[in-house]
């Protein structure tokens, strides 16, 4: 879930200085609550197939994370009102499940999180339904790739704005582009702490990174055009020009020796 979850349309201005730098033991709290999180991911991933509703996916998200005594981080924040966000197709973020199947071509994005002994996990995927097109697996794979890039750059006496420059250019170089109005995030004993995450920019500005940090990376790249408009529901964001979307994220902990991915599946 993006940026403090300014509710879609607010766009998110700036960068604050406020880190909350994290102890050995509290980053390892944090990888614990991610594991969860990248454990029900994958679970959801094998239930994605035509015919299966977001709103079912949803309930099994909600059902697995009681069952490993988490709650669902962002169900009630802020008023919204589901344990996971499904943005299908053309929505970007904070697609509401619904009773709606899916269906044989469509792409879907899963963003979760939860809350386990007072610390936050938050990560999301994008998956297909069934046999897609291959344009549409291009832009899922450009847009891991890019999160990729921008993991590579979360290093110590590196500047935050090295992460969203390496995303960005990743992306335009494959013709896309990133959405602007919505952000990764620091994370922690809150859901969103600062720094913000853009994912453009030009590299060298930004406040320093250092050892301690943890933060959610998480490019959301658009097919055609980067504008977004908002659904009555004040949740749903879409591609202004219809064009398809994809989301991943991850948590990472910036330590002496480069960033550590806190929510890849251990196994996978």
């Amino acid at each position: 879930m993006k940026g403090s979850l300014k509710k879609a349309g607010q766009e998110l201005k700036g960068v604050s200085d406020m880190v909350v730098f994290k102890s050995p033991k509290e980053i390892e709290k944090i990888r614990i609550s991610n594991q969860i999180v990248a454990d029900i991911l994958a679970k959801l991933k094998k239930e994605v197939k035509a015919g299966v509703t977001t709103l079912y996916l949803n309930e099994v998200a909600e059902r697995l994370a009681r069952k490993k005594n988490a709650l669902p981080a962002f169900k009630g924040y802020k008023g919204y009102p589901y344990s996971l966000c499904t943005s299908v197709n053309n929505v970007v973020v904070h697609g509401l499940p619904s009773k709606k199947s899916l269906v044989e071509g469509d792409i879907v994005s899963l963003d979760f999180g939860v809350l386990f002994d007072g610390y936050y996990g938050d990560s999301a995927i994008t998956v297909p339904v069934g046999k897609i097109s291959k344009s549409a697996k291009r832009l899922i794979l450009t847009t891991k790739e890019s999160l990729y890039k921008g993991i590579t750059k979360a290093v110590p006496g590196g500047r935050l704005s090295d992460i969203s420059h390496a995303i960005q250019s990743h992306v335009e170089a494959a013709g896309y582009s990133v959405v602007r109005v919505f952000v990764g995030h620091g994370i922690g004993s809150s859901l969103h702490e600062d720094p913000q995450i853009p994912n453009y920019g030009k590299p060298g500005i930004g406040i320093m990174l250092n050892a301690g940090m943890t933060i959610a990376i998480e490019p959301m790249v658009n097919e055609k055009g980067c504008e977004v408009d908002i659904l009555e529901d004040g949740w749903t964001a879409i591609t202004k020009d219809g064009g398809l979307s994809a989301h991943f994220e991850h948590t990472i902990a910036i330590t002496e020796n480069g960033p550590v991915i806190l929510s890849e599946r251990i196994g996978s």
